[in-house]
């Protein structure tokens, strides 16, 4: 167990590359065992979600091998249908490896996944996408088993445009006969990057991006050498962080068009952000307004993933601030941890209701879920004195090394052993 001790009070300052997209590379490492050939992810962030992937295609019988930041596929050798249950747990992620299996195998065997506790997420409408393809399901002893012999095209109506659920219908139609459309589907970047990486390996998708989406499925698909897009959130965690200390922080390699939910809501608050070839550049003032209200909602509303760091924004900014929560039911877990730091927070149902105070102070508080404890590391650098944030390792399910990243920017922050104190 590690966690991180931050002082708080420095100005961030300087420029900084963004990383490829953890939600852009997971699903894209699950479909790589869709090609009969193998397949190089390039520039894949070392986190801890990553490493579990790996570990989950090496489980299933796939070779991989790492170059660098590059991880090599070659699933010519997947002889398993069953996803281990133990590391499934860990990863919310895993899910997708249901899709893939069908699509590759015709069967998949797989546990109902884990991550971060930040609400039901149930698999409902993975199952019934998948069933509208022909895929038997039962479940046995809590393992959900899908029969995939009798697969084909088919229309998927999905009830929420859920990112999961339509990635893995994507990757199952890929490679079963026929034409399959799926309606209502989420509209997310990484949707769109997992379709142009399909596509290098000849899959024949389109309309990712948009509500629509259309398969003709193929039955051969090749490997190919593939860099995901960049991360948006770990831009915009990069953004608030330099806007709490009233900063200045150029970011390179990021997803400009992807981030313009973020970018709105951070020139509400009196930011000066400059955006453009890849490249954003912010200036804080020393103190922030308030936004007055954030919603999240599907792409491309608002950023369920970016509703933490935000709330820690608005702790100390002018005015009061109203965040209402639509996409998950539990992401408010970090919310007792800033009042520790001494915002003034109420919640009620899905919506902070967050009057701004001066100043935060320190104190020793703990991450419940990833971006949670992003938001605790933000309102650490704003605060006066020293705040240790424990549970580092779910930090670092998203975030390669993030400790070093802020630390290169001015930062006074660092990692170390987690002791019964």
């Amino acid at each position: 167990m590690e966690r991180f001790r931050v002082e708080g009070g420095h100005r961030l300052s300087g420029a900084v590359r963004v990383h490829c997209a953890k939600n852009a590379v997971l699903p894209i490492l699950a479909g790589a065992i869709l090609a009969d050939d193998p397949t190089t992810v390039l520039d894949c962030p070392d986190i801890a979600d990553v490493s579990n992937m790996v570990r989950i295609l090496q489980t299933l019988g796939c070779e991989v091998s790492a170059q660098g930041a590059a991880l090599r596929v070659d699933p010519s050798s997947i002889h398993s249908d069953t996803m281990p249950e133990d590391l499934s747990k860990r990863l919310r992620s895993s899910v997708f490896m249901m899709g893939a299996l069908l699509g590759r195998l015709r069967r998949a065997v797989v546990p109902y996944p884990g991550g971060c506790e930040i609400g039901q997420r149930p698999i409902d409408l993975h199952l019934s996408g998948l069933t509208a393809l022909g895929v038997d399901i039962r479940e046995e002893g809590g393992l959900v088993v899908c029969d995939g012999g009798r697969m084909r095209g088919g229309e998927v109506h999905l009830d929420y445009p859920s990112v999961g659920a339509t990635e893995n219908v994507m990757m199952a139609a890929a490679r079963i006969p026929g034409r399959t459309v799926i309606h209502n589907a989420a509209r997310e970047p990484e949707i769109a990057d997992l379709q142009r990486f399909l596509n290098a390996c000849g899959a024949r998708i389109a309309g990712a991006g948009s509500a629509t989406i259309e398969i003709e499925g193929v039955r051969r698909m090749r490997g190919a050498t593939y860099r995901p897009m960049p991360d948006r959130i770990e831009a915009g965690t990069l953004l608030a962080a330099a806007a709490a200390t009233g900063g200045e922080v150029e970011l390179t390699d990021a997803p400009v068009e992807e981030l313009g939910a973020v970018m709105a809501k951070l020139r509400e608050m009196g930011c000066r952000v400059e955006a453009g070839a890849g490249r954003v550049a912010l200036a804080a003032p020393p103190r922030l307004d308030s936004p007055g209200q954030l919603i999240t909602l599907p792409y491309p509303g608002f950023p369920t993933d970016m509703q933490a760091q935000m709330l820690a924004l608005t702790c100390c900014a002018r005015g009061t601030s109203i965040i209402t929560e639509t996409v998950f039911e539990n992401r408010f877990t970090h919310v007792g941890d800033l009042r520790r730091m001494g915002a003034n927070i109420v919640v009620k149902d899905r919506t902070a209701i967050v009057r701004g105070v001066r100043s935060l102070h320190g104190a020793r508080v703990c991450a419940r879920d990833l971006r949670g404890g992003a938001a605790l590391l933000i309102a650490g650098l704003a605060a006066h004195g020293e705040t240790v944030v424990e549970g580092a390792e779910l930090i670092d399910r998203g975030y390669e090394r993030l400790e070093w990243m802020l630390g290169g920017l001015g930062a006074r922050i660092r990692r170390e052993r987690q002791t019964d104190e």
